[in-house]
């Protein structure tokens, strides 16, 4: 019977082993001449995220490598991931954790002033004050103050056929990255169709619902929003556009037509514009949005 003392000795023999293997790994591979504790500058370290997972293959002797790496270039799913016994290897680990805060970023950061003021947009609110109140109560980012709803009424062109808008949503990062494009692509194509939209602007802290509420205001034949997606693993620049004919604050979801997965490994920014413009002229002919338009 091993007695209490012997197992510990075990154990550390064990541990002192594993160390002594780990370092000979780290000195083979030169991370410590690498980066060392004393001389590490953040421009030295190689940005992890800008791997492209649809091309890399960390499986082993895999049997058809080259059927593999022609499934991966149709998904950003972390498909052909090799482990170290139940273990994640360490650059999927890391990598899981670099997307994983991509995604946070996305999330808790603003559309930057200058964006806006490039794009020269005029800015308002939702009743929401901060994004903890964004991320907790969905229903304030619904809606309006009166302060918003007097500016909007001063600086928007009143019932116009088409409202078109821009909100954070849930990535300041997908909003920064392709509405800009976006937009311009969908008022060149509703130019190229003879329609009209009225006064663009920004939404800090929306939610899709507010769009009704928007309705009611400006009262638009169809208004549409960008807005920034909820981020994921794959990627935390994907923005979705919702449209919607004549719409009311309670009306059902279904009555909403979306053009989603806007993004350079999507459908890009210029693509889906002419595209948005395209379902705009067809929601104006029919009266109709959501299951009700015939695309």
């Amino acid at each position: 019977m091993i007695t209490e003392n012997q197992l510990r000795n075990i154990i550390e023999q064990v541990i002192g082993e594993i160390n002594v293997k780990d370092k000979e790994e780290v000195k083979s591979n030169n991370i410590s001449n690498y980066c060392s504790e004393d001389n590490c500058n953040e421009e030295d370290i190689p940005d992890i995220t800008a791997v492209n997972l649809r091309k890399e293959m960390d499986v082993e002797n895999p049997v058809n490598r080259e059927a593999y790496l022609k499934l991966k270039e149709y998904t950003d799913a972390r498909l052909g991931i090799s482990r170290a016994g139940a273990r994640y290897k360490t650059f999927s680990q890391l990598r899981f954790r670099a997307d994983h805060a991509v995604a946070m970023d996305a999330v808790f950061t603003y559309v930057s002033d200058e964006f806006i003021e490039d794009m020269e947009l005029f800015s308002v609110n939702t009743m929401c004050k901060d994004k903890d109140e964004y991320l907790t109560r969905p229903d304030l980012g619904r809606r309006f103050d009166e302060e918003a709803i007097k500016t909007i009424k001063e600086k928007c062109v009143m019932n116009p056929q088409v409202q078109i808008y821009i909100s954070d949503g849930l990535s300041s990062t997908a909003i920064e990255t392709n509405a800009k494009d976006t937009y311009k692509s969908i008022v060149q194509g509703l130019n190229s169709y003879g329609i009209k939209a009225g006064t663009p602007f920004f939404v800090k802290h929306g939610r899709v619902p507010a769009m009704d509420f928007l309705s009611e205001i400006i009262n638009p034949d169809v208004i549409i929003v960008l807005i920034g997606e909820r981020p994921g693993l794959a990627t935390g620049e994907s923005m979705s556009c919702y449209m919607a004919y004549k719409p009311k604050v309670g009306m059902p979801e279904s009555r909403r037509t979306v053009v989603s997965n806007i993004h350079k490994n999507g459908t890009s920014a210029v693509e889906a514009g002419a595209y948005i413009a395209e379902v705009i002229k067809k929601m104006l002919d029919q009266k109709a949005s959501g299951l009700d338009l015939k695309l």
